[in-house]
Order: structure tokens, then sequence, then C-alpha cells
């Protein structure tokens, strides 16, 4: 039988939600941004709808950039972490009553092993897929782009290809097809240093990667990202779908825009970096009740602080507990230049009872 994998990505998640509880800014450039707290306009861009996605913004992005690319009708509101999280596991639950194998991937993203669901078949695969996104929209007003594949690869491909509110499926004998001519960007797992490092050695497309020898690839990469690598461009590279056993500690790692030693300058990405690894812990059900600061310096040296925080802090609280440990880091030398930086949560304890809205509140 063959394999059938699910993917579901939950279109522009934190602004859709916005647009469902509030319709009256349906057709506005509105962007969801998490605040680093020092200026009102310190902070990133955490979700763009696609109406402001066409003035250029998209997430990531300066919350000072944005704005002065979108016109006087946009909004922009703060994220709401704590309650997307709650819409994101109401979700999940309705895709666990399917009784298929199902991975929660973060917030916004799970995947499903549908293969004994559609008996291998990929046009039950697709009536299934639309019957999943028909449930979504009805329980929650929500649009979601679904691919559909052989493996996990192939159908976050497939669901990235069809945004928003597409349904994209790859059969078995189309995958070379659909892999051939896209950027090798495209493929999971490769950010922008690989694709550089690739670039420059005339691998531009898939197609390029996968003519590829495994040796060449270990020579650039590596035996393990190598060996990912060599299957992900053939559209073979397989994994099980399974619920992520519970986590130990959560962290994100980014690097600076340029090496640089200004707080408010660093929190801004650390803000983008933060405000990902949060919400993956809300959506998992889980607590921190430690935080802490990765500092990697222009010498490469690697630098931790860390400081207690409440259960259920929210992201503010977390930001200014990130603050105040950066701070004190930079003043222990007055020539410290960052080059990346990190938060990292641990002490990690399941969330018990109700989860409602107010085991996040302050207070």
């Amino acid at each position: 039988m063959p394999r059938i994998v699910l993917f579901l990505d939950l279109d522009y998640f934190f602004a859709q939600v916005e647009e469902v509880e509030n319709p009256e800014l349906r057709g506005k450039p509105l962007c969801v941004c998490v605040f680093s707290g020092r200026t009102s306009d310190s902070g990133v861009v955490s979700s763009a709808n696609y109406v402001a996605r066409r003035f250029g913004v998209k997430a990531g992005m300066p919350i000072k950039a944005a704005k002065k690319l979108l016109p006087e009708e946009s909004v922009i509101l703060p994220v709401r972490l704590e309650h997307y999280a709650t819409v994101s596991r109401q979700i999940m639950a309705n895709l666990k009553k399917f009784n298929t194998p199902l991975r929660v991937e973060s917030i916004d993203e799970a995947v499903m092993d549908i293969t004994q669901a559609v008996g291998g078949d990929y046009i039950e695969a697709e009536k299934f897929a639309k019957k999943v996104k028909e449930i979504i929209r009805a329980n929650f007003g929500l649009t979601c782009s679904i691919g559909v594949g052989p493996n996990r690869v192939i159908a976050k491909m497939a669901a990235d290809y069809s945004k928003p509110d597409g349904l994209t499926v790859v059969k078995p004998e189309n995958v070379e097809e659909f892999l051939r001519d896209l950027p090798v960007k495209n493929l999971p797992g490769i950010g922008a240093k690989t694709e550089t490092l690739l670039a420059e050695h005339q691998i531009k497309t898939i197609g390029d990667l996968s003519r590829q020898s495994l040796e060449k690839l270990e020579e650039l990469f590596g035996p393990k990202k190598a060996q990912y690598l060599y299957l992900a461009s053939r559209g073979i590279y397989d994994e099980v779908i399974e619920e992520r056993p519970p986590p130990k500690q959560l962290s994100k790692i980014v690097t600076l825009k340029r090496n640089t030693r200004e707080v408010e300058e660093v929190m801004e990405t650390l803000a983008a970096a933060t405000s990902e690894a949060y919400s993956r812990l809300a959506s998992s059900k889980f607590f921190a009740s430690k935080i802490g600061l990765i500092a990697i310096t222009t010498r490469l040296e690697t630098i931790t602080r860390q400081a207690d925080i409440r259960l259920g802090a929210t992201l503010d609280e977390v930001l200014r507990s990130l603050r105040l440990l950066l701070t004190k880091l930079l003043e222990t030398d007055e020539k410290m230049m960052l080059r990346r930086v990190g938060v990292r949560f641990s002490g990690l304890k399941p969330v018990s009872g109700q989860t409602s809205l107010n085991i996040f509140s302050e207070g």
C-alpha cells in the first residue's frame, strides 16, 4: 500500500484569527506584531495577511519598516500568542478525531499519515483533505492550505505551493516533475547559508541538487545533512509520522542582521525568535519555569544567562526578563559584540487541568 502523508498549514494564522474575530478587519492590510518593549515601533511583524503582503510586508520585518510600506488604513495589532495557542489546540483536537498518526509541527502546522484511512488511494486522499478543510472552516472560520504526497517533505512543499486556502496533491509518479524546477530554497531545511553555498556550485534548482552525488554533498555539508539533501531532492526522504515525545526544553537561535551590542537592535531579532519558541511551548501545552538567554559573540564564545519565571508567564514578561539578562550581560564587557542570539525555555511542566486563557494571564 503506497504511503500517503497530509501536511496542514493554517493560512497567516495569527492575522486570520484576528480577522475572524473582528470581521471589520477583512480587506485591510493587517499585521500582528511582537513588540520588543522599548517604543511603540520597536519589534517585528509576526504575521501579515495577504493584503499587507502585497505592499511588501512579511514576517520578521521590523515594525518601523512595515509601517513605511503600508497605507494609512492599515491595522497593527499586538500578538496574542496565548489565545492563538488555545485556538491551535482546539484545531489539533479536531484532527485527532480522525484516529490517524498525527504530529503537531508548530502552532499552525500539523502532519498526518493517512495511508490506512484512505486505503493508499490518492483519490480518497484528496477527499480526505477536503473534509479536513471543511471542518476547520465550519468550526473555526479559518482557511488552511494542505499538501498531500508520499512523504512529509513532499506534502509540506505541496502545502506551501498552494497557499492560501489551497490543496495540492502530488502522486509518486509526479514527484520528479513537481520538484525539478523549484528553487533549492523551497526544500525544507535549506536556509540562506545553504542556498548560497549551493549557488556557488551552480546548484540553483532542486533538479540540479538531485543530480549531485552523495559524495559531493558530503564534502560540502557532512554526512548527516548530505544524506537528507540527497534523498529529499529525489523526493524519497521518508520518516515515521508519530507524536513527538514531551520536550525537555525549547530553544531558538538566530543570526543578527549585523554584529552589534545595541540592546534595541538585539531585542528586535530576539523578540521574533522568542515569539516562535513561545508559541511552540504554548501549543504543546507546557509551561516553563526558567528562561535562558543564549549569546554568541564575534569571538565565537557562547555565553548563557538564566532566570526564573513564573509558570504561565506571558510573552511580555518573558521579553522583559530577556531584556534584563541581555542588558546585564553587555554591562560585563563594554567591548562585547554579539553575532547570534537565542532563547531557551527550560524547567518545563505540562499544563494540567483547564487550558483556558486565564492560565497565561498576568497577576
